[in-house]
Formats: structure tokens, C-alpha cells, sequence
């Protein structure tokens, strides 16, 4: 399985942006999928997940702002990313196949900027 993510940019505090991820192979209906990201100088950290009855959890950092989503025909997971504040500036990954709670597939990733 391979992840292609795409979507990252840089926008202005305040902007939105919506990243994609997709997927090869035949099971992406099968895998729970996951949006992380690692800022300059922090570690890497979930952002939010979709498992494969499509319900979201997003991390209570960016409840309200974030939002995931997936479609299944299309093979792809979706980050929809608003109200965008500086911290938020970071290389955004996909990731898929979710077995004992680590994630199997890693995407390559996205660098998204946020200015003030």
C-alpha cells in the first residue's frame, strides 16, 4: 500500500487549507486511517482518525477547527484544516492500517505554513 498526501501550502493565520491522502491497493475500505504531524524542534503527534465505519475522533487540539473525513471510492482520506493559527505549522502525515494501535502505512507527507 502506498500514500500520496498532497494539499499542503502555506496560507495566512486565520486561512484554511484541506489535505488529502491517497491510497493504492484494493483494501482502503479495510484500514482505519490517521492524519499526524511533526512541528520544528516537536515530536510527532496525531491529529485525527477515521475508522473504516468512517466514525472521526480529532485530538482536542484542534477539535473545532479540524475535521477528517474519507471516501471510500476514491481511495482517499481528507484533512479539512480552518481558522489555521501559526502552531499549526508542520509536516502533516498520513498514515493507514491500524494494528495494536500503530499505524502500518506512512505517506511521505505535507508541509503546511502558517504565518501570522
Amino acid at each position: 500500500v502506498q500514500l500520496q498526501a498532497s494539499g499542503g501550502g502555506s496560507v495566512q493565520a486565520g486561512g484554511s487549507l484541506r489535505l488529502s491522502c491517497a491510497a493504492s491497493g484494493r483494501s482502503f475500505r479495510y484500514y482505519s486511517m490517521a492524519w499526524f504531524r511533526q512541528g520544528p524542534g516537536k515530536e510527532r503527534e496525531l491529529v485525527a482518525e477515521i475508522d473504516t465505519a468512517g466514525t472521526p475522533h480529532v485530538e482536542e487540539s484542534v477539535k473545532g477547527r479540524f475535521a477528517i473525513s474519507r471516501d471510500n471510492a476514491k481511495k482517499t482520506v481528507y484533512l479539512q484544516m480552518n481558522t489555521l493559527k501559526p502552531e499549526d505549522t508542520a509536516v502533516y502525515y498520513c498514515a493507514g492500517q491500524k494494528v495494536y494501535n500503530q499505524y502500518s502505512y506512512w505517506g511521505q507527507g505535507t508541509q503546511v505554513t502558517v504565518s501570522s
